[in-house]
């Protein structure tokens, strides 16, 4: 903590906190990366907002005191009455419990959101607050007293097993449906290629059918053989979707590549949670999806995404500029991009490295196939397979196949965390044994 005396920072604007507070907590270098951060520097400036009077209903004028006798009582008071400048930003003097009071009044009420929202925005302020103690703006953390907590909803209990987890009928309709789906793409692709799957036939310098056909089942080929392939991935290897997939928000969630993956020893290097490099497991119903979808993609470089965007702008605007960088003429580059079918295949046959399919990339791809698989998700947040319901249905499978401690080394976690998430499980099977004891025992008839 700075010594400078806390009176000299009562009176700081609370804004001027902010970009340290996010460097703290955030993470890559710098902290400019994390989810953490961008979720936080949101909410700050919200609650700055609020504390300003910028935000929330029309009555509403701020935190500041206008001279009146509405001024904090709190330790800080003569901080407080000192700072009544007009026009000026919401300074920690202008801070008490019944600020943060109010706050949770406002999100609780004001801005219609839900009940665990409410206390998950509420706690990005907490924390602030809390480093903000530790750094000797304030002298209490305010935002954790009882008082000031009193009008956040309570928790409503919802365990991890009330979250999305995939049933293993969701499970085998879905990966069914993209195996059928890659099958038939496959198919048609080879049959226009004269060989097996490859850009051409062994021998031959030009495609055997139309250069057009054949390419656009080439691009079909890829697509479903890379949703069969994320599919499988998601369903079977428990990953978190972040691990795999590229995340705008964190620079070192790059997305997975080729040159991480072993296929003969089934591992892949993925970037964890726990901020380290780690191998994830491969079981069998991944691999043969893997190579199948490699040997269709043929990437240039080991250094290519496993999963690339196929989005149609960010591939146009990479190859061109990618080829211009190389000296090609704008026309010369448009005319390689109309010979193609898509710009995907440009950028394959040219090596043009695109960046990696995003995690919300992932999720449209996901709510696709959910609908056009046909599966049934009856859930109140997602009515779709959502990347992280593949990692519960899979820690689901484990638990109950092998127990807590099989399913945490898998699932890369603790087992005291495991246990916690899995809880209805275990409280199920609790149930049966007491069942069984009372038929045995009070020889309770079976109902």
């Amino acid at each position: 903590m700075s010594d400078e005396p806390y009176r000299e920072r009562s009176d700081r604007p609370l804004r001027e906190t902010f970009d340290r507070y996010l460097q703290d907590k955030g993470k890559g270098r710098g902290g400019d990366g994390g989810n953490y951060r961008r979720n936080a520097a949101r909410e700050l400036e919200r609650f700055r907002e609020w504390a300003a009077g910028e935000r929330g209903p029309e009555e509403w004028t701020g935190i500041i005191p206008d001279g009146d006798d509405t001024a904090t009582e709190s330790a800080d008071r003569d901080a407080h009455e000192q700072a009544t400048e007009t026009g000026r930003e919401p300074a920690f003097a202008d801070l008490d419990e019944r600020v943060f009071r109010e706050y949770a009044r406002h999100l609780s009420g004001d801005r219609g959101l839900k009940e665990n929202t409410v206390r998950t925005y509420y706690a990005y302020v907490s924390a602030w607050c809390g480093w903000c103690v530790n750094e000797g703006y304030l002298t209490a953390h305010y935002a954790q007293r009882a008082s000031a907590m009193a009008p956040l909803p309570e928790d409503d209990g919802r365990k991890p097993g009330d979250q999305q987890a995939w049933s293993p009928q969701q499970r085998h309709a879905v990966t069914r449906y993209v195996d059928e789906r890659a099958r038939d793409a496959i198919d048609a692709f080879t049959a226009l290629s004269g060989d097996d799957g490859s850009s051409r036939a062994d021998g031959d310098s030009e495609p055997r059918s139309s250069g057009d056909e054949r390419e656009r089942a080439r691009y079909a080929a890829i697509t479903a053989a890379r949703d069969r392939a994320l599919v499988s991935v998601l369903a079977y290897t428990a990953v978190r979707v972040g691990e795999v997939l590229r995340d705008p928000n964190d620079p070192r969630r790059r997305g997975v590549r080729w040159s991480e993956l072993d296929l003969d020893d089934g591992s892949m290097n993925v970037y964890r949670k726990k901020q380290q490099w780690d191998a994830a497991a491969l079981p069998d119903p991944v691999i043969a999806p893997l190579r199948s979808y490699r040997r269709l993609l043929d990437p240039p470089s080991d250094r290519w995404p496993v999963f690339p965007t196929f989005d149609r702008r960010t591939l146009a605007d990479r190859v061109r500029e990618e080829l211009a960088d190389r000296g090609l003429t704008p026309d010369a580059i448009e005319e390689r991009r109309e010979n193609a079918a898509r710009d995907l295949l440009v950028a394959l046959d040219e090596d043009v490295r695109p960046p990696s399919l995003t995690t919300d990339g992932a999720r449209r791809v996901l709510e696709r196939i959910t609908d056009d698989a046909g599966v049934d998700v009856e859930h109140p947040k997602h009515d779709y397979l959502a990347p992280h319901g593949g990692r519960r249905g899979m820690g689901e499978v484990l638990v109950r196949a092998f127990g807590y401690t099989v399913a945490a080394r898998y699932l890369d976690n603790s087992e005291e965390m495991v246990r916690e998430r899995y809880s209805h499980i275990e409280a199920g099977e609790l149930g049966d044994v007491a069942t069984e004891a009372l038929d045995e025992v009070d020889g309770r008839p079976p109902s």
